[in-house]
């Protein structure tokens, strides 16, 4: 009896399935390459087993020092002048994790050295790239830690806030620090815990000559050093799994917007002919019940085209259930045309038979009456183009082998997923009307 496999594997398996199936044009290729390269990293460290922990924060808060400490080596250069790490860097954590083959530590620069555009893109590169961030404090946490937290926990990323230097407090200090920031904190992180370290503490020595100099000593990180064994050991390959997920899911919402925008003036086109192939053959058909077969057909095929247009195909089950939405659309959306269309088809159909009754004079008034039809004709197909873009566009939400798709299906099933994902909103309502604005 095969073991049912773990969650971790799953997102592997799942993950692997899924850029094995993504395809792109060569125009995509080209504006896409750097992207693609970083979640074909992701993927590659996800089956390596290669977790990076990000230390993020202000200018002068210790992160450096922190890593050095975890280390038990300077290999991050620290200075009493703020401000020595001008880029990322990283290195391997010397560290036995069971669960995991290499364990990065990467250093930030100081958030609060650029400007606050910067910071919101800074934060958001480092959430992308980052398994799992400590967020650094060396005082009461500041607004611009708190923007930056709020981008972090957006992310959906696990946070870890460490408040460095408890060196410099009283003990009644701390405790009064330590709630100071539990209570600034928004709502959305109040359950994130505080370790409390001291990276590169300093102790006074008085000389012989009076004179007091203070050296450094020991560092205080065995709480925080042990938390991060235990749950790296116990969770790190889903926190690796997870963040793979949402990175992929980053992904193809970009590619999927790059898609609508190129395709928005060729799904109209496409719309347009078919809605005059559509109004031509109203107009020339006598009979009622041809015009609605023939509307069918022609709405069908407009759907068809549409899907390949944007690369948004789905096989046949999807297909169905998107038609039958379609259908509730129309039936909603377009019940009023569809009641004008059958009275104009009725009216017309009269004044025809009526030709021999009239001498021909009413083939005159059915003319006025098939054009309306034509223009009805024009206007319903119109309507079926965009909900069939919006119909594809919402049905590929919902695909089986969709990033966000698994990610939801996953924290469903699996409370250590939902507690991790926290406060993720995946694709919010407002990002999804961006796309849908990039409808035809």
């Amino acid at each position: 009896m095969k073991s049912t496999p773990s969650t971790p594997d799953r997102c592997k398996m799942l993950i692997t399935q899924w850029r094995k199936n993504l395809t792109f044009s060569c125009l995509e290729e080209a504006q896409l390459k750097g992207e693609i390269k970083a979640l074909d990293r992701q993927i590659e460290r996800l089956h390596q087993k290669h977790i990076r922990i990000v230390a993020f924060g202000r200018v002068g808060v210790g992160k450096s020092s922190l890593l050095n400490a975890l280390l038990k080596k300077p290999f991050f250069a620290t200075d009493v002048a703020h401000g020595c790490t001008r880029s990322t860097k990283a290195v391997t954590w010397n560290q036995t994790v069971q669960a995991l083959k290499k364990v990065e530590l990467i250093d930030t620069p100081g958030i609060d050295e650029i400007s606050a555009e910067g910071r919101a893109r800074l934060a958001s590169r480092i959430a992308t790239q980052a398994d799992f961030i400590m967020l650094v404090l060396n005082s009461d946490i500041t607004s611009v830690e708190l923007e930056a937290l709020q981008v972090l926990l957006k992310s959906g990323k696990p946070v870890q806030l460490v408040l460095n230097c408890c060196d410099q407090w009283s003990k009644d200090e701390l405790t009064k620090l330590i709630q100071s920031i539990s209570a600034r904190l928004p709502a959305c992180a109040r359950k994130l815990k505080l370790q409390v370290v001291a990276a590169a503490p300093r102790k006074a020595h008085i000389q012989k000559n009076g004179f007091v100099r203070s050296h450094r000593s020991k560092p205080i990180i065995s709480s925080l050093q042990n938390a991060l064994i235990n749950l790296l050991e116990g969770q790190g390959e889903l926190l690796l799994a997870l963040n793979t997920l949402r990175q992929a899911d980053h992904f193809y919402n970009s590619l999927k917007k790059g898609r609508l925008t190129r395709s928005r003036s060729a799904a109209q086109g496409l719309i347009g002919k078919f809605a005059a192939i559509k109004a031509s053959g109203v107009a020339a058909s006598p009979l009622l019940m041809l015009d609605f077969a023939g509307g069918l057909a022609c709405d069908a095929a407009l759907v068809i085209q549409l899907s390949k247009l944007y690369g948004l195909q789905m096989g046949g089950h999807g297909a169905r259930q998107m038609m039958k939405r379609l259908s509730l659309h129309n039936s909603f959306l377009g019940g009023t045309q569809l009641g004008i269309q059958f009275i104009l088809g009725i009216m017309r159909q009269l004044l025809i038979i009526a030709t021999p009754v009239t001498a021909g004079i009413s083939l005159g008034a059915a003319a006025p009456v098939a054009l309306a039809q034509a223009a009805l004709a024009v206007h319903t197909t119109q309507l079926t183009g965009r909900l069939a873009a919006k119909e594809l566009l919402l049905g590929s939400q919902h695909r089986e082998f969709h990033p966000k798709a698994m990610l939801k299906r996953l924290a469903a099933h699996d409370p250590e997923v939902k507690q991790w994902l926290g406060s993720w909103p995946g694709v919010k309502t407002r990002k999804l009307n961006k796309l849908i604005s990039l409808l035809p």
